[in-house]
C-alpha cells in the first residue's frame, strides 16, 4: 500500500525513511510501516521487523523476537513494558504461513482479509539504543488459531478492525488485552501459493498468485 494511502487510512502523520513499496516477501529484520500514538497525535514510522530488549549489547545477542504470543506478552520481561506503554499497528495486504508437508516440506499459504482491505496487526515496538547506534524495533503479536487457519498453523496474527484501533493505541482507556484474539470467522481468506517465497530473496505480484493445480 503506497504510503499516502496508510497515512490516510490510519489518520497518520508520515515519517521519514519509510520503506517504499510494495514488497511482496518482507522478512524478519526488514523495515516495516507502523502506526504509533502519543499525544493525540498518530505517526507512520519505520520500524525493524525484530523487537530488541533492552539488555541485548548488539542486534544479534539473543532470539530474533518478531512475534510476542498474546497469552504472555504481558508478563515476559522482554515485552511487558513496551504491551504497557507502547502498542502499534502493522499495516498489510496479507501474510504468508507455512504448513508441514510430506517430508517436513514447506508449503506457504497467503492470506488476506476476504473483503479486500487491508489488516492491521496487533504489536508493540521499542527503541533500542547501545554503543551510538540505534533501532525502532517491534513484534507481532500472536494468538491461536481460528477455524480457517488451524488446518494451516496452530497460531495466526492478532488483527484487529478499524474499531478497535483507538484502543490498542492507547486513545481509548485501558481494555486492550481483550483484543487479543483471533479473527472472526469470514474474515479472513486462504490460498496456496507457489515455494519460489520460501527464498528470502524472491520478490513480485506472482508471489501471491494462487497455486495452479
Amino acid at each position: 500500500m503506497p504510503t499516502e494511502a496508510m497515512a490516510e487510512l490510519f489518520g497518520a502523520v508520515p515519517g521519514n525513511d519509510l520503506p517504499g513499496g510494495p514488497d511482496y516477501n518482507i522478512c524478519p529484520t526488514d523495515t516495516v510501516a507502523a502506526v504509533t500514538s502519543a499525544e493525540g497525535l498518530r505517526r507512520l514510522r519505520p520500524m525493524r521487523w525484530g523487537f530488541l530488549p533492552h539488555w541485548y549489547k548488539t542486534p544479534a545477542d539473543g532470539p530474533l523476537l518478531i512475534n510476542a504470543r498474546a497469552d504472555t506478552v504481558a508478563h515476559k520481561p522482554a515485552f511487558a513494558a513496551a504491551a504497557r506503554q507502547r502498542r502499534c499497528l502493522i499495516p498489510a495486504s496479507g501474510f504468508y504461513e507455512w504448513q508441514k508437508g510430506p517430508q517436513d516440506a514447506r508449503l506457504p499459504w497467503y492470506i488476506a482479509r476476504s473483503d479486500g482491505a487491508p489488516l492491521a496487526f496487533a504489536a508493540i515496538w521499542q527503541d533500542w539504543e547501545r554503543d551510538g547506534r540505534s533501532l525502532t524495533t517491534c513484534a507481532i503479536v500472536t494468538t491461536e488459531a481460528n477455524r480457517a487457519m488451524q488446518p494451516v498453523h496452530h497460531r495466526m496474527p492478532v488483527i484487529l478492525d478499524p474499531d478497535d484501533w483507538p484502543l490498542w493505541l492507547g486513545e481509548a482507556g485501558h481494555g486492550a488485552a481483550a483484543l487479543m484474539r483471533p479473527a472472526r470467522d469470514g474474515v479472513l481468506s486462504l490460498h496456496r501459493v507457489g515455494t519460489a517465497v520460501n527464498s528470502n530473496r524472491a520478490e513480485g505480484p506472482e508471489l501471491i498468485e494462487p497455486l495452479e493445480t
